[in-house]
Order: structure tokens, then C-alpha cells, then sequence
């Protein structure tokens, strides 16, 4: 029965990542209580943009590589012998595009060179060549064991963030960021030692064909697009907002952006399955996306109404130079089911063989966050961030709805189902 083996999946995968969400936690309470509001507004504002850059390294690789593998496994070695060389170059190309922006447009935020340097290294060159490991055991169905190998370099980064709150040096921000790109190095030496076949060696290594190339650039626009809601937000506020100002925005989009993982799961353990039959039996297909939205929104209208609530919570967790964090959670609600079904939307489409759709509305929601933006934290200072994010939230997930519609009747014109 489908719903019983994707929810048994689920289950399984949002415990994991319940995990993933307690270390989210605790690193965000932390580093919040070990840095100033701006600090920790320019701290992750910087990070938020290597975050970015940092989805493009693999160039779409691993996406293919979860795509096939989905299909059958054995695709494996056609796949990864060029997808590691294309990660290396792609991410030292986008490490220079790093240093280049921050120099243009973020020069303001405080940051050394050196942790710079260590954050651009993990998100660029690192957490890369994790993401084509992690690949693997998602398409084989090992969704939760994907999403451990995920989380173990977040798990580092809290036991490095809690080794500089203990110890209190001088310099707290440049001794996490050097923490942060060495739970990065760790996380990588672990995958060698218990995953000893999850790269080719070199010697296999060749260039990309043209065909792979353009399959692959498909799935890099589609995999910046999809991060870009999550972590551009933080960067813009760092640009337009005072840092503090930028500071509390921050801590609140990251408290609602961790409590949305339960749709992460849902759609990472329906990704095997949407890849299999998503074009081939359309029927089946269309019941198991009703149901994916059917919770989806039932779970982020309850989510936005308990975040609500509890918003005090977080000032009395992050402290009282966090004070007005609340109020910021508050407006954040807003975004919350748009978040959700835009999400569930993205992962529909591509299933359904429809990367450039799901790339189409989502670089359509970025337009109307980097505009939305600009215009209303001009009028409303630090809430206007949570209002442009809501706007280009709700407007992919109405967009990217359609899409899906549309996608899954014509689908079911041409195959129907025997």
C-alpha cells in the first residue's frame, strides 16, 4: 500500500531528522548566546550566502546521480565518474565568486578573510562531496541513513559551537567559523572510513559529454532556485537592515525554517518512488501527490498557529538582546504554509520530469523576494524581511500548484494508466 510504505519511510526519516532539528537547535542557541545580535546577523548572512553558492558545486550532479540510481543502481558508475571532477572545479570556481561578492556587496559585515575562507572551503569544496555520498543511500532508499550522514557535520559544528561558549575566547566568532569548517573536514574523513566506495578514485574521472552537461545544468539551476527561499532572505537582510536588525530576522527565519523538516521528509521519502513512476503510472501518482498536500498543509497550518503561540518562548531561549525575536516569529507565521506547499511543490515537478518548471517558478519567487525586500523593509524596517518572504513564498507555492495540475493531467492524457 503506498501510504503505509511512504508514511512507515516517513516515520523513520522525520525521527532522524527530529535529531537533525535538536542539533539545528542547539547550534542556533549557542552561537546566538555566544555572539551579538550583529554578529550573528552578519555570521549567518555570509554563511546563508555560501550556503547558496555552495548548491551549485556538485553542478547538478548529485541530483542526476539520485535520479538514476533511483532507476537502477547500477548507474552508479556511469554517473559519479564525472560528476567528482566537475564538484571540484565548479566548487573552487564558486569560491572565488564568494570572496568577489562579499567584497562587492557585503564588505560591511565584519567578517574576516580568514573565516571567510573556512566557511567558503566546508559549504564549497566539503559539504559537496557529502551531498554526492548522501546521494547514494537516499536512492537506495535509505532515506534515513542519508539524512545522518547529513547531519553529522550540523551534530560537529554544535559540539564546536559549544566548545568556544565554554571556552570564551576573545575572538568567539573567527574560532567558530575555523570550528565550522573542521566539523566539515571530520564529517568528510568519516564518510571515508565507513562509505570506502562512495567516490571513484581518480584515475576513473573523466569530463562530462555535452548530453550529461546539459541534463546536469538543469538540476544545478533547480537545486540553487529550491535553496535560494531558504537562505537568500538572510543575505538580503544583512545588505538591507542594520545588523542587529539583521541579526534578529535571522534567528527567527532559522527557528522556522528548522520546524518545516517534517515536509522534508515527507518528500525525501516519496522522491524514490515519484522517480520511479512519476511519467510511467500517472494514476497512482496523482493519489500519492493528493495525499502528500492534503498533509503538507494540514501540518503547516498547525505549525504556523503553534509557532504563534509559543514565539515568547524563543526570547526567553536566545536571550534578552534578542528581545523583539518574538514579534519577528510572529510575522514569519505568515510564510509558514507557503513555505510548506512550496516545498512539496518542487519535489512534485521534479519528479514528474519537469526540472525546468520547478526552476521557473522558484527563480520567480526569488524576483519577487529581492524586490518585495528592497520595498518594504524601506516602510516597515525589520518586519518588512518576514512580509517579503511571505510574498514570494505564497507566490511559488500558488505558482508552482498549477504547474503541478497542469503537469500531472497531461501526464494522464498521454500515459494512462494500464
Amino acid at each position: 500500500m503506498l501510504q503505509g510504505a511512504i508514511a512507515q519511510s516517513t516515520i523513520r526519516t522525520s525521527v532522524v531528522l527530529g535529531l537533525r532539528l535538536a542539533v539545528q537547535a542547539g547550534g542556533l542557541l549557542l552561537v546566538a548566546r555566544l555572539l551579538e545580535p550583529q554578529q550573528f546577523g552578519a555570521f549567518t548572512g555570509v554563511a546563508a550566502l555560501a550556503v547558496m553558492l555552495g548548491t551549485l558545486a556538485t553542478f547538478g550532479t548529485h541530483l542526476v546521480l539520485l535520479g538514476e540510481m533511483s532507476k537502477d543502481p547500477v548507474r552508479r558508475a556511469q554517473v559519479l565518474p564525472y560528476a567528482m571532477p566537475t564538484t571540484l572545479v565548479c566548487g573552487g570556481v564558486l569560491l572565488a565568486v564568494f570572496f568577489l561578492i562579499h567584497a562587492l556587496a557585503l564588505q560591511g559585515s565584519g567578517i574576516g578573510w580568514r573565516v571567510l575562507l573556512a566557511i567558503g572551503v566546508a559549504e564549497m569544496l566539503l559539504q559537496p562531496l557529502l551531498a554526492l555520498a548522501a546521494a547514494q543511500l537516499l536512492a537506495l532508499g535509505r532515506t534515513a541513513r542519508s539524512q545522518l550522514l547529513q547531519t553529522l557535520p550540523l551534530f560537529l559544528r554544535l559540539v564546536a559551537a559549544g566548545s568556544v561558549f565554554v571556552l570564551q575566547p576573545p575572538d568567539a566568532l573567527s574560532m567558530y567559523g575555523y570550528g565550522y569548517c573542521i566539523a566539515t573536514v571530520i564529517a568528510l574523513m568519516v564518510v571515508v572510513r565507513y562509505m570506502p566506495r562512495a567516490w571513484p578514485p581518480p584515475r576513473q574521472w573523466r569530463l562530462p559529454t555535452r548530453r550529461e552537461l546539459h541534463e546536469s545544468a538543469s538540476f544545478a539551476v533547480l537545486n540553487i532556485t529550491a535553496i535560494g527561499p531558504a537562505e537568500l532572505d538572510k543575505t538580503l537582510a544583512v545588505r538591507l537592515l542594520p545588523l542587529t536588525a539583521a541579526g534578529l530576522y535571522a534567528a527567527g527565519a532559522r527557528i522556522v525554517g528548522a520546524v518545516t523538516l517534517p515536509v522534508i521528509a515527507l518528500m525525501l521519502s516519496a522522491m524514490p518512488r515519484l522517480f520511479r513512476e512519476g511519467q510511467n503510472h500517472p494514476q497512482r501518482t496523482a493519489l500519492l501527490l493528493r495525499w502528500i498536500f492534503a498533509a503538507t498543509t494540514l501540518y503547516s497550518m498547525v505549525l504556523a498557529a503553534a509557532l504563534w503561540w509559543c514565539s515568547p518562548l524563543f526570547v526567553w531561549l536566545l536571550g534578552d538582546k534578542y528581545g523583539g525575536v518574538d514579534e519577528v516569529v510572529r510575522w514569519l507565521c505568515i510564510a509558514v504554509p507557503g513555505m510548506a506547499l512550496r516545498i512539496a511543490a518542487g519535489s512534485a515537478l521534479m519528479a514528474l520530469g519537469q526540472p525546468w518548471m520547478r526552476a521557473g517558478f522558484e527563480l520567480g519567487g526569488l524576483v519577487v523576494l529581492v524586490a518585495a525586500s528592497g520595498l518594504l523593509t524601506v516602510r516597515y524596517g525589520t518586519y518588512g524581511m518576514p512580509l517579503a518572504l511571505a510574498c514570494a513564498e505564497w507566490t511559488m507555492a500558488a505558482w508552482g500548484g498549477i504547474l503541478v495540475v497542469r503537469c500531472s493531467k497531461t501526464v494522464r492524457m498521454l500515459r494512462p494508466d494500464r
